[in-house]
């Protein structure tokens, strides 16, 4: 019976159920546009594959076996599914419908935030699932559809298509006081009390780099320790230490005064802002339609 099951051609159950509709061969192959010969061919080898007599036809008479009938109510359960899944396929090339689950750091909430009721009412058969999470996903393995993430070195993402978005540095800001109680060089960080975004326990690496060029690396042992972007600002702007931030996350307290910077010849490297996804072929449109618009979020000066 698997073997029979492995065998069959679902083509083969379509003509079936037609020819049992349209209550025969003729009247069949018009409804199909196929040859009579072809269908009656058909059948004829189905019924050879399954070992029973589905129709019993003459030159004068055509009739449906018992057999038959049970087999055609399946026939028909099958081929009316085969035509709602190519009706949502169809669907879903016309207009973006259906879930998306899109991971994002953290501290690039902020800055995209304010574009997604946008996109959700331009696309309202669209659902959005942002996953806010510091760690690089498996996009596979969990499920998700795209993922943005910033990286210096880009080698982890190799196995991935990628959208590169921009540029991200972080910058080193403090209160006035704060930043006036800082020692002359940059070395003077280690003994000033600092706040860090990585909340691993323990000393953290700050990796600078100079006016020249030069990268310098700084042990820190943070007064706070938190990977949310918002508790370090606030921390900042109270005066509890300098703090290591992407530039885009306190451009607006640097603006009002509220934080400054300090060794302003100094930053992170840059890191790349990118999306990655799976496969380009096959992308669903509504995956597709989000890609565009976070590139349209993310202007040259947005970072």
């Amino acid at each position: 019976m698997k073997r029979t099951m492995n065998t069959l051609d679902l083509n083969d159950l379509y003509y079936f159920a037609q020819v049992v509709e349209q209550r025969g061969f003729a009247a069949a192959g018009r409804a199909l546009q196929e040859p009579k010969s072809k269908l009656s061919r058909r059948i004829s080898a189905l019924e050879t594959r399954l070992g029973v007599r589905l129709l019993e036809r003459t030159s004068r008479s055509f009739r449906v076996t018992e057999v038959g009938e049970a087999f055609y109510e399946h026939c028909r359960n099958i081929t009316r599914e085969a035509g709602d899944a190519q009706a949502l396929v169809a669907e879903t090339r016309v207009e973006p419908q259906g879930r998306i689950r899109f991971s994002c750091p953290t501290g690039l909430l902020d800055l995209l935030s304010p574009s997604l009721p946008a996109f959700l009412e331009r696309y309202p058969k669209i659902r959005l699932q942002v996953l806010a999470v510091d760690r690089a996903v498996d996009l596979v393995q969990e499920g998700i559809d795209l993922a943005l993430r910033v990286r210096i070195d880009l080698t982890s993402d190799s196995g991935l298509i990628m959208r590169t978005l921009g540029l991200s540095r972080r910058i080193l800001v403090a209160s006035p006081r704060t930043a006036r109680a800082v020692g002359p060089d940059i070395e003077s960080l280690a003994a000033t009390s600092t706040l860090s975004t990585n909340d691993t326990a323990g000393e953290v690496s700050w990796r600078l780099e100079g006016p020249a060029g030069e990268v310098r690396k700084i042990q820190i042992e943070p007064r706070l320790a938190c990977a949310d972007f918002s508790a370090v600002r606030h921390a900042a702007v109270a005066g509890l230490g300098v703090a290591f931030l992407p530039d885009h996350t306190c451009r607006d307290l640097l603006d009002d005064g509220r934080l400054v910077r300090v060794f302003p010849q100094w930053r992170g490297l840059e890191g790349t802002v990118h999306l990655v996804f799976t496969t380009r072929r096959g992308l669903p449109l509504s995956v597709r339609a989000f890609i565009d618009h976070l590139v349209s979020a993310f202007p040259e000066n947005a970072l």
